[in-house]
């Protein structure tokens, strides 16, 4: 005798044990999360082999913890070949029953943390709470000063009025041989943050945040690598927009193109940040202001037409979604670092990098040949301090090149 679960999945026998009344339902979960009809058959044969072994275990829906998939699995070993996305599967059902109040969350023991880690952690609520910096920001100090703190104490008791310049200078010596030089100079802002603060609340008499040697800092060392306007149009013209996938695809390589987003930008647009009867958008810049653009009709067609015919039924809000089970958006700006990656592989274009940063150097560098002043740019590239936008100035050089005065006397 058959049955059936819903209008996908059919088992041979009615299911037994404690998640008996709750597979159909966990069955219409993994459906709404993306995952194929294949893989919703597997996880909830699982599910009903799982209550079966509780049930001979009589161990009740209340008392289920993380632990017995394991043992579940091995057991399950000894009779049937393993299958490699069977811990997953089993996870993605404690989650569901977790999510749906049927089992307690397991209490994680935290780690117990040295003295040290403490200090690091005190130190990272102080620049969220206190000081309200960017996530990017803390998340770039804090292992620098962890570092530091390890160093100077190890495991020990952190002592913070025992500090010396000494101290400071021998660790910025030994740690600015290995780093590279943008990553010092952060290393060097992350300590004097930290000194200030330690001498701020009092645990240090001495404020060594002046004893932080300084990383030289040449002018505008280097030029930004860009890729150049026809590449941009051969990689555009190389994906395929009757995809879902390469019309997704294809509205993210234009929002890094033609209006220089970060990647992080793109990856966490929403849906609600697009207003459609003013033709503009919003994101959420890394320094955590909000920046409005303009929406351009070839912008906006594309997304429209990936939102139309191209993107997943979802309950959420992001713009861009990934393209495989489960069906979410993207963690980071890492999936759109992928994204550019593959789709310059797949064009044969031997761009300047393989990173998402050469379209807003490829952006900025087309709008400077084309008259645009730095303070335009900078606008656009969502630029807080003007300095930042100067580094532009070195790639046109042959517009630089007609100012520059007839040498007296004329040629030699």
């Amino acid at each position: 005798m058959k049955y059936r679960i819903n209008n996908q999945v059919v088992l041979s026998q009615i299911p037994l044990g404690p998640l008996a009344a709750h597979i159909g339902s966990f069955a219409d979960f993994i459906s709404a999360q993306g995952y194929a009809l294949y893989t919703i058959h597997r996880q909830v044969h699982l599910a009903a082999d799982f209550s079966q072994w509780l049930k001979l275990k009589g161990i009740e829906l209340h008392c289920i913890s993380s632990d017995h998939p394991r043992l579940y699995l091995r057991d399950r070993a000894r009779q049937v070949q393993p299958c490699r996305g069977d811990a997953a599967a089993l996870s993605h059902l404690i989650g569901f029953l977790r999510g749906e109040g049927l089992i307690p969350t397991e209490k994680v023991s935290e780690p117990r943390l040295t003295p040290a880690e403490h200090c690091a952690q005190a130190y990272e609520q102080y620049l969220r709470e206190a000081r309200a910096l960017a996530e990017a920001t803390i998340v770039n100090y804090v292992p620098f000063i962890s570092h530091f703190l390890k160093d100077c104490f190890g495991d020990g008791p952190v002592t913070l009025s025992d500090l010396s310049a000494r101290d400071v200078v021998s660790f910025v010596q030994h740690q600015a041989q290995r780093l590279h030089r943008k990553r010092a100079k952060l290393m060097t802002s992350a300590l004097r943050s930290f000194l200030k603060y330690a001498h701020y609340r009092g645990e240090m008499s001495l404020d060594l945040a002046a004893a932080v040697p300084v990383i030289p800092n040449w002018s505008m060392p280097s030029i930004p690598r860009a890729i150049s306007p026809d590449q941009v149009k051969q990689l555009l013209e190389g994906i395929d927009q009757h995809t879902a996938v390469g019309r997704r695809d294809y509205a993210i390589l234009l929002l890094l193109a033609r209006l220089g987003l970060r990647s992080s930008e793109v990856a966490l647009l929403e849906l609600d940040a697009i207003d459609w009867n003013t033709g503009t958008f919003s994101v959420r810049t890394k320094s955590g202001l909000r920046h409005e653009f303009p929406l351009p009709f070839a912008v906006g067609k594309a997304i429209a037409a990936y939102l139309r015919d191209g993107r997943p039924v979802s309950g959420s809000r992001r713009v861009f979604l990934r393209a495989k089970a489960p069906i979410r958006g993207f963690r980071g700006a890492g999936a759109i670092g992928s994204i550019v990656r593959h789709a310059l592989k797949r064009a044969g274009i031997k761009a300047p990098t393989y990173g998402t940063h050469q379209f807003r150097h490829g952006l900025a560098t087309e709008m400077l040949r084309q008259g645009a002043s730095l303070g335009e740019i900078g606008d656009v590239l969502g630029h807080r301090h003007p300095q930042t936008t100067m580094i532009y100035t070195k790639v046109d050089l042959e517009a630089l090149r007609t100012l520059a005065l007839p040498w007296p006397g004329g040629a030699l």
